[in-house]
């Protein structure tokens, strides 16, 4: 993985073998952001994509593995109280499979790249935080007290 600073916005490119959504991590650890937002394409070899079932109030999770095109990659990066760092990104993917063409899509917990990933991360002035949501067990926006909370 290697990135640059170019404007307001960082560029990620993301080699083979590479973790994405660690990498996004690792970036802005590094570069000490605490909120972004970012999206990206690529090439990948394997993924877990994982869709809430609110009757159930669980995530069903499907991993893939095999050339996927990473479509579309959208998400973003918040911070906990404590400053640790959270994403949430959704992606779509496109294969073959049995001489089709098919899609899978939905959150992604993580992917692996087979060749490369080009992402950009757009840093947010200010802090978006993270509040838990005890239905989902998941976090969303904290806007604190700039917020209307």
């Amino acid at each position: 993985m290697d990135y640059r600073k170019l404007g307001h916005a960082l560029y990620i490119r993301c080699d083979r073998n590479d973790g994405i959504i660690a990498s996004i991590l690792a970036v802005c650890q590094r570069e000490h952001i605490q909120s972004a937002t970012f999206n990206g394409i690529g090439g990948c070899s394997s993924a877990a994509i994982q869709t809430f079932d609110p009757v159930g109030g669980e995530f069903h999770t499907e991993e893939k593995e095999g050339m996927l095109e990473l479509v579309s990659l959208m998400g973003n990066v918040v911070s906990d109280e404590d400053g640790s760092l959270h994403h949430h990104t959704h992606a779509l993917f496109s294969f073959v499979e049995d001489g089709e063409h098919k899609v899978l899509a939905g959150h992604l917990k993580e992917t692996v790249v087979l060749y490369t990933a080009e992402i950009e991360l757009r840093p947010v002035d200010g802090t978006i935080g993270r509040r838990h949501d005890p239905e989902t067990g998941t976090g969303f926006w904290s806007f604190g007290k700039e917020g209307n909370e």
